[in-house]
């Protein structure tokens, strides 16, 4: 009788699949149709600097106006590299910070760009959790400069998003930005630049936890400060040494890697001084490659992570090896 049972079982489920696949007359029945998704999972990836942990957080991506905002190089040139990198306007930017867990100190470079760029970012907290961590335990934020894509998601409403940590920036960059006077000098464009970055390190003031600091230093131990200038009047960039291993977190020397890996000389409108921008540009890069050293770029894809190879006149960017686990070769 069980013998009987199982083979009609087994004559149901083979008519039914049949039915199935048969279908109407004008194709077969999905049988696990599923909507598309449409998302990206969190932003996040994890290296090693020696035995220091760096996790590259994405805020978010943008579409940056490359035509408009590109300067010194023809629109059917810049159009031609594009298109060769299998890229089209608007090209969507990375908006990259970096996360280094020195074993006793948190810190975070940069911040993105908070809500101050609408719904395409703010989600480096977001990311943040989903490494493992939580806003609060930051012990130190380091800004590159303070244009409204860095800084913007250290507060929010007038509050420190991080309650615990103490902001840096460069004294000269902190000098400018915060100085009414030079918003009335400066292009128009960029009033809101000085606005948001007044509200950003407000909060940090008045808790006093809002420090500057001059010249290339080290900032945290294995951690140094470099003049970078040129993007903006204060920009650096930071250099994290640990066990025989370099990382440069560049800050924004590159804005459109496709162009300007290309083409070192060419600039963006947003740089306060163009030809020091050039200038720090060839500099970063001519040791980059000299050095071997990993690069974390604000805005380059994400991660953001890689190293600079030299073809000719020319950069190439090559990213960084996918490790599933990080940690096992710490210190080697």
């Amino acid at each position: 009788m069980k013998k009987v049972k199982r083979s009609f079982l087994r004559l149901v489920s083979a008519l039914t699949l049949g039915l199935a696949m048969l279908g109407s007359p004008v194709g077969p029945v999905a049988l696990a149709a599923a909507p598309i998704v449409q998302t990206q999972g969190p932003g996040y990836y994890r290296t090693m600097i020696g035995d220091y942990e760096v996790t590259a957080l994405l805020d978010g991506t943008h579409a940056f106006p490359v035509d408009t905002v590109v300067e010194g190089m023809p629109k059917d040139q810049m159009h031609e590299y594009l298109e060769q990198d299998f890229l089209k306007l608007p090209v969507q930017g990375s908006i990259n910070a970096f996360l280094v867990n020195t074993g006793s100190k948190l810190v975070l470079i940069d911040a993105g760009a908070g809500s101050l760029y609408g719904d395409c970012c703010g989600r480096l907290i977001e990311h943040l959790r989903a490494a493992g961590y939580r806003p609060e335990q930051v012990d130190e934020i380091y800004l590159t400069h303070m244009h409204m894509d860095h800084i913007g998601g250290v507060s929010a409403n007038g509050k420190a998003l991080f309650p615990n940590a103490v902001l840096h920036a460069n004294r000269v960059e902190a000098g400018y930005w915060l100085n009414a006077e030079n918003k009335a000098k400066a292009p128009a464009f960029l009033a809101p630049f000085f606005d948001d970055a007044v509200a950003a390190v407000a909060p940090y003031q008045a808790a006093h936890r809002f420090q500057t600091f001059a010249g290339d230093t080290e900032v945290v131990p294995g951690i140094t400060a470099i003049q970078t200038p040129g993007h903006t009047p204060g920009h650096v960039s930071y250099v994290v040494k640990r066990n025989g291993q370099t990382l440069i977190v560049w800050g924004d020397i590159v804005h459109v890697a496709a162009l300007q890996l290309r083409e070192p000389e060419i600039t963006v409108k947003y740089d306060s001084d163009a030809g020091a921008a050039k200038q720090a540009r060839k500099r970063v890069f001519d040791d980059a490659v000299r050095d071997r050293t990993m690069i974390a770029a604000a805005h380059i894809a994400f991660p953001g992570l890689g190293h600079l190879r030299r073809s000719g006149e020319r950069f190439e960017w090559v990213p960084l090896n996918y490790e599933g686990d990080v940690g096992q070769d710490v210190g080697k």
